[in-house]
């Protein structure tokens, strides 16, 4: 028989995404309108080894819905991939009275979770907080559409000097393993190119950009770059274009940490607030050990093993329709 559950716990781990607050809030409010007391979990899975754990009420969540970042704050802990250091998260957990935990972030906080759930039976539900999109069975992620936005006004600041200049521009954006930043930005701010991980082993994708995108009237070119080290980057790109094609101008802009600040945008903020509501009711279902997702504008609750361990396919079709658009 499910346990009854009367309080939750919550924490943003991993990097951070606008519209982690939108979540929190959502969760928080959720909670206490279906009667259930909710605790404030600060730094991510380090907060929770060190006690750092408060209560919440619905003013702590007042006036943060557009807020960037988290105001439950994030931290790396290493501890808590011990034994030792999820004994000690578990015990601080039995001290507040925490009958269920949700977690808002990427692939390694829902794994944290998922093992924690495992090894002392504690009902855990995840929120996909990653301006990456690379959870699988989810059509987007918290912070994905104002990570984008925020890339695609940074480039088309970039392109006026590339103009003007007359340049090559290689930007680096985020991603990891993941292209979803680079080929949808590539394609919302008319880039000629995007080299992403997913077509590392099919072809040069530098080469190929030289072939098609270089030989028309353009002045200027646009290359998206996902940030990997396998690809090497925009740096790398960059001296090859200098090395073998030295009649170009070449510039590089490594957009970095730019990408996850900022207020989120409405689509963040709906979705955030929706999955945040859905994880409450997902737990009163007696659901446990899943990701709250988003499918065709349905809410989908996803098993962890399956975000987790599945790659997200990119959509071929999206790379077809940048290579036509670049002629």
């Amino acid at each position: 028989m499910t346990r009854r559950i009367n309080c939750i716990g919550i924490l943003t781990s991993g990097g951070d995404a606008p519209g982690m607050n939108a979540a929190i809030r959502a969760i928080t409010r959720t909670a206490i309108y279906n009667g259930l007391k909710v605790k404030g979990i600060y730094r991510g899975y380090k907060g929770l080894i060190t006690n750092e754990i408060k209560d919440f009420k619905t003013e702590n969540v007042s006036n943060i819905v557009q807020q960037g970042g988290t105001i439950l704050r994030t931290a790396r802990c290493p501890e808590f991939k011990t034994e030792e250091g999820r004994a000690q998260a578990w015990k601080n957990m039995c001290e507040h009275g925490i009958d269920a935990l949700i977690v808002i972030g990427g692939d390694g906080s829902l794994s944290g979770a998922r093992v924690l759930a495992q090894e002392y039976d504690i009902p855990c539900i995840g929120l996909p907080g990653t301006i990456d999109n690379d959870l699988y069975g989810t059509d987007t992620t918290i912070g994905y559409d104002t990570a984008l936005n925020t890339i695609v006004e940074a480039v088309d600041k970039i392109r006026d000097t590339a103009n003007s200049h007359e340049r090559i521009f290689f930007v680096e954006v985020m991603g990891r393993d993941a292209g979803f930043l680079a080929l949808n930005s590539a394609i919302a701010s008319g880039a000629e190119a995007a080299i992403i991980p997913e077509h590392l082993t099919k072809e040069d994708q530098l080469a190929t950009f030289i072939q098609n995108g270089m030989r028309k009237s353009k002045n200027s070119s646009i290359v998206l770059v996902a940030e990997n080290k396998d690809l090497g980057g925009a740096m790398h790109y960059a001296e090859r274009v200098r090395n073998e094609f030295p009649q170009f101008d070449v510039r590089v802009s490594i957009l970095g940490h730019l990408q996850r600040g900022g207020r989120p945008t409405a689509h963040d903020r709906i979705i955030a607030s929706r999955m945040g509501a859905a994880s409450i009711e997902a737990l009163l279902d007696g659901q446990r050990n899943v990701m709250i997702g988003i499918r065709n504008d349905e809410i989908v609750y996803v098993p962890f093993n399956t975000a987790i361990k599945k790659d997200k396919p990119i959509d071929e079709q999206l790379v077809n329709v940048l290579h036509m658009l670049s002629i």
